[in-house]
């Protein structure tokens, strides 16, 4: 109780400090089962971490642990830092100070912040993989996973800019669940992707993907947000040449349906009408919608489909400011340029000056953002469950 009561009052003092604008030092996570992209700006020395793998993903005002078979306790969550070079775990912030961080109301109704944002960056596509519908993942006390994705710009996109979604739309829906489970218990194939079409990652645009709809993203590096789990069963055994371990497969299957069921269990995490929709495509594309266009200035919903989460991008071009709210809460990332957010500089590609969090009371009121740099500043917002109630949902 003493430990809390320290993160209330150095949280309380950190807000008065800063206006309600929290710095978040760089939450990496490691991956052991897919090689890094190298487009983090992170050194090399610092890619390579032994037995977790390599730095291949960044979360973003985390609260959610990654679920890696090797890591530290706390590898996926971010920490707050203050200006008195104090660091603090962002889970226990926001127990602590709850109602100063989320709002009072909000934090009546909603548990934490509630999303997951993150970028990642693979050399080779992510396999197969499908997250738990909710009452699946509900039998293993975990949160299903619906997410939205944006491709940045600028960014070489790797080797295979494609991304496989959903099922070739046939009507033997018999014989792929047959053709399906199969190719599960053989495992060791990449044959999985020929039961799947495949898009272009096609820069400034994304794709909302339910869960329970199959997909392996392509290496474009990516912008996503999600609810916050870090929950999926893989359902390919070979990826670019190098073999996925089958216990990602049954990862958050319940031991009762293992036993009962075995790799058929997987097929009852598959939302079959939106795996089979011939308008998939139409249906599960994100493009940039826009909100605010002045001189200089234009801001767009680019992370959307759910009231569960939403995501903003505002550019500003050189000399340029505006000053914006939001409805609540929210997190942001400096993915270009510099300049200053509330009066706060901010640098992208920094670790340790480009993400911050803003506290309900702060973000209601106006913000100024300004560009200080020669290039244009580009801001990703990040935000939970019913805070935008007005962001666009899918056709």
């Amino acid at each position: 109780m003493a430990e809390s009561r320290d993160v209330r009052s150095a949280m309380l003092a950190a807000l008065a400090d800063h206006d309600g604008i929290l710095a978040l030092d760089a939450a990496l996570v490691a991956r052991d089962w897919i090689a890094a992209g190298r487009r983090l700006g992170l050194p090399d020395s610092m890619v390579d971490v032994g037995e977790r793998g390599e730095i291949s993903e960044r979360w973003l005002a985390s609260t959610t642990k990654a679920d890696n078979r090797v890591g530290p306790d706390d590898e996926g969550i971010s920490y707050v830092r203050t200006s008195a070079g104090d660091r603090w775990d962002l889970r226990e912030v926001i127990a602590a100070v709850s109602e100063e961080v989320l709002g009072a109301e909000y934090a009546r109704t909603h548990r934490g912040l509630g999303r997951l944002a993150k970028i990642y960056d693979f050399a080779s596509r992510i396999p197969m993989h499908i997250h738990p519908p909710q009452r699946e993942a509900d039998k293993v006390g975990l949160r299903s996973k619906d997410e939205a994705s944006y491709f940045p710009p600028d960014v070489d996109r790797g080797a295979h800019p494609e991304s496989f979604f959903g099922l070739v739309p046939i009507d033997d829906h018999e014989g792929l669940r047959g053709r399906m489970l199969e190719l599960l218990e053989r495992w060791h194939t990449d044959e999985i992707l020929g039961l799947s079409p495949a898009y272009l990652d096609i820069p400034e645009a994304g794709f909302f993907t339910p869960s329970g709809v199959l997909h392996a993203p392509g290496t474009a590096l990516t912008i996503e947000i999600q609810e916050d789990s870090d929950t999926l069963a893989m359902l390919q055994g070979i990826n670019s040449g190098r073999p996925v371990r089958k216990e990602l497969l049954f990862k958050d299957i319940s031991d009762e349906d293992r036993r009962a069921h075995g790799e058929a269990a997987l097929l009852e995490w598959i939302d079959w009408a939106e795996n089979l929709d011939p308008r998939f495509f139409e249906r599960h594309r994100i493009l940039p919608r826009p909100i605010t266009t002045m001189p200089g200035v234009e801001e767009s919903w680019i992370l959307y489909g759910s009231r569960k989460f939403s995501g903003k991008r505002l550019v500003l071009e050189p000399g340029a400011r505006a000053t914006l709210r939001e409805n609540g809460v929210f997190s942001l990332l400096v993915w270009r340029g510099e300049g200053t957010i509330g009066g706060r500089p901010v640098r992208a590609r920094s670790l340790s000056d480009d993400e911050l969090l803003v506290v309900h009371d702060r973000a209601v009121q106006p913000i100024e953002y300004a560009n200080t740099g020669s290039e244009p500043m580009v801001v990703i917002k990040f935000f939970g469950p019913d805070v935008n109630p007005d962001s666009p949902l899918m056709a």
